[in-house]
């Protein structure tokens, strides 16, 4: 029972954060934490304080498209009103219900995920989680995002290919 061979755990792997986060080819956005679960109230906020902008950043002419999946703060009439009058700086592009999860956001979750955990040391605090998550995030190299981005066309062609069932991706 010497302390020096015990290792420690923590059960149902620690504490966790909510957070947002936008890329484009160009630019990574911020990644912002969330305090709260995204209410519909609340991603309105998070789209006028951080899509809004980066949108207008990326795209001055408009000509955006932003993608992002069906969740229920998404889909609210709230949040869908707010998209539609800010049509004209950008679109949005329709998502089907209940479909394959194509949104290349959820690989580079998956690439910040890995750069936490290649730490040295494992975060112990909330705190020291999203120090984390906000360095890596912004360590994360621009080829990466891109080609997420170009792989859109090839995993979509795999979802019309398998009729909407399982792919490699």
């Amino acid at each position: 029972m010497d302390p020096a061979w015990q290792v420690g755990t923590v059960h149902g792997h620690g504490g966790s954060i909510m957070v947002w986060g936008v890329f484009s080819w160009q630019f990574l956005g911020s990644l912002v934490f969330v305090p709260t679960p995204l209410s519909a109230i609340r991603y309105v906020e998070f789209m006028g304080d951080h899509l809004h902008p980066f949108m207008l950043h990326c795209h001055p002419h408009g000509n955006g498209v932003f993608q992002q999946d069906n969740c229920t703060s998404h889909r609210s009439r709230l949040a869908t009103a707010w998209l539609d009058e800010h049509s004209s700086d950008f679109s949005v592009m329709n998502w089907p219900p209940r479909s394959p999860d194509l949104n290349p956001i959820e690989h580079l979750w998956d690439v910040l995920e890995k750069g936490v955990k290649a730490h040295h040391t494992t975060p112990a605090t909330l705190t020291e989680l999203w120090t984390a998550l906000a360095n890596d995030w912004q360590a994360i190299p621009v080829e990466s995002f891109r080609k997420l981005v170009e792989s859109m066309p090839r995993l979509v062609a795999a979802v019309f290919k398998a009729r909407g069932g399982p792919t490699r991706y």
